[in-house]
């Protein structure tokens, strides 16, 4: 069964990081370091494995055998490889999911050996087998769990940021029209004297000439 990751990494847009707070690099560095210690502890417990003389067909055990082989490729090449780039880019959903995803492809794997283990192997290896897929349940729980608020976290700010260029595509607000009052008192404008219009002197009448008395 392969292990080859089936989820191809996002590429992030360019420019410089924002800086990462130190609670969520803490978090991380906790589930890595737990991971890391696991798959160190499933590496070396699946070596000792005597797949060989488990109580089963000879089908199966080659099966479990080829599942053991890609399981530790992946544990001390890829897996590696994916917590490194993680632990350089903190909180990048891509590198996040491609390592969740890993997990789960890891998990499903090594649970089929576990079983494979505990009713064909002895009571030691599946002890140990048990141990380890407890820790590698845990570790892939508290990578979700990030993952999740991560993912949470990203929506809000793209959220926010179609909000900001919303209102900057919208222009500035136009600006409110003032009303000027001028309170100042007009100069007042000297009074214009009414010129007064004297009365013409009354013409006196035309005289009427003397009437010529009638000649006999």
């Amino acid at each position: 069964m392969s292990l080859a990751p089936t989820w191809t990494e996002a590429q992030g847009a360019p420019g410089a990081a924002a800086p990462v707070a130190y609670g969520s690099v803490n978090e991380l560095n906790g589930i890595l370091t737990q991971l890391q210690q696991t798959a160190q502890s499933m590496v070396a417990d699946l070596q000792k494995a005597r797949i060989e003389k488990w109580k089963t067909d000879g089908a199966t055990k080659r099966q479990t055998q080829g599942n053991v082989e890609s399981l530790k490729r992946n544990l001390q090449t890829a897996l590696p490889d994916m917590i490194t780039e993680l632990s350089n880019k903190p909180e990048d959903t891509a590198a996040s999911f491609k390592l969740y995803r890993n997990l789960d492809a890891l998990y499903d794997v090594f649970g089929s050996v576990v079983e494979s283990a505990g009713a064909f192997g002895s009571k030691d290896e599946f002890q140990s087998l048990s141990n380890d897929m407890n820790g590698l349940e845990s570790a892939r729980r508290s990578l979700g769990e990030r993952v999740q608020k991560l993912t949470a976290s990203k929506e809000d700010e793209v959220v926010h940021l179609r909000a900001q260029l919303k209102m900057l595509s919208a222009g500035p607000p136009a600006a409110p029209k003032k009303t000027v009052i001028d309170d100042t008192e007009p100069a007042k404008k000297p009074a214009v004297k009414k010129k007064v219009t004297k009365p013409k002197p009354a013409t006196p009448p035309a005289a009427t000439p003397a009437s010529t008395p009638p000649t006999d």
